[in-house]
């Protein structure tokens, strides 16, 4: 095992931490550690990321319902069209992308190139999403206003942006589960890693049926990720994770600005 690969795994411990320790985010770091220390190829990478990110999110989901943060209609509201864009994307539009999109002069635009520019835009809006501070909403049963429609349409823009780049979309899911469906910012960022871990492991259901999956490896990936996520909420005792995001939004901005470059220059 080279530096490399053992910088790869050390990474799956990290994206747990960051889990646990400021609730979302670390899933982004899952595709470019796939891609470039582990050199899985950005299909497989974004197969893989499906996987580790729902299982994590699973973990995270099920510490919320045990202290009664889940608003279970909203997440199954969002998560139904969710789940269905990311199944029929995972399954039918990435493997119909072609190898090759499109060449300008000596440059091709190929579907790896394509699919790590998409997921770089996504961690800028991430990264942003992140560095912004949101304010706590203090919505009342009085003015409450559950807007099914564009709660599922949502849910489906999500699913399909998740089926392309294999993240989980927390920073899409949050602000809208605190528009639409009025949810304190607590509630919103509990009911997401539910509404993540449903289409996540369902989307990669689409996934098992295209690729052949190296199971010993995305298993150990994945443990080591859950073991992070347990070392992150110890850790959340001592340190204040909303001080972190930030810090942590900028690190991200600046992967995606390196992304878009290596791939494109």
């Amino acid at each position: 095992m080279d530096i490399t690969q053992i910088l790869g795994y050390f990474g799956a411990l990290i994206i747990g931490v960051v889990l646990g320790l400021i609730g979302g985010g670390g899933s982004i770091l899952t595709v470019p550690i796939l891609v470039y220390l582990l050199f899985i190829n950005p299909v497989t990478a974004t197969a893989y990321s499906l996987f580790v990110v729902g299982v994590s999110s699973t973990f995270g989901a099920i510490q919320n319902i045990k202290k009664g943060l889940v608003d279970f209609r909203t997440a199954i509201v969002f998560a139904f069209p969710a789940f269905i864009a990311v199944y029929i994307t995972r399954r039918y539009v990435v493997p119909a992308i072609p190898s090759e999109i499109v060449t300008f002069g000596n440059f091709t635009l190929t579907k790896d190139i394509a699919i790590m520019v998409f997921f770089a835009i996504i961690m800028l809006l991430a990264s942003i999403s992140m560095i912004l501070t949101r304010k706590e909403t203090t919505q009342t049963s009085k003015d409450f206003k559950f807007n099914y429609p564009l709660i599922t349409l949502e849910g489906f823009v999500v699913g399909t942006i998740t089926g392309l780049v294999g993240a989980g979309g927390g920073f899409l899911i949050i602000p809208a589960l605190v528009l639409l469906a009025k949810l304190p910012m607590k509630k919103a960022v509990a009911t997401s890693l539910l509404i993540i871990a449903i289409k996540s492991l369902i989307g990669f259901i689409g996934d098992v049926e295209n690729l052949e999956i190296d199971w010993t490896f995305l298993l150990s990936f994945t443990t080591l990720s859950v073991v992070g996520i347990f070392i992150g909420s110890y850790l959340s005792n001592y340190i204040d994770g909303k001080k972190l995001k930030k810090g942590f939004g900028y690190f991200v901005l600046i992967m995606g600005i390196y992304i878009i470059y290596k791939e494109l220059f």
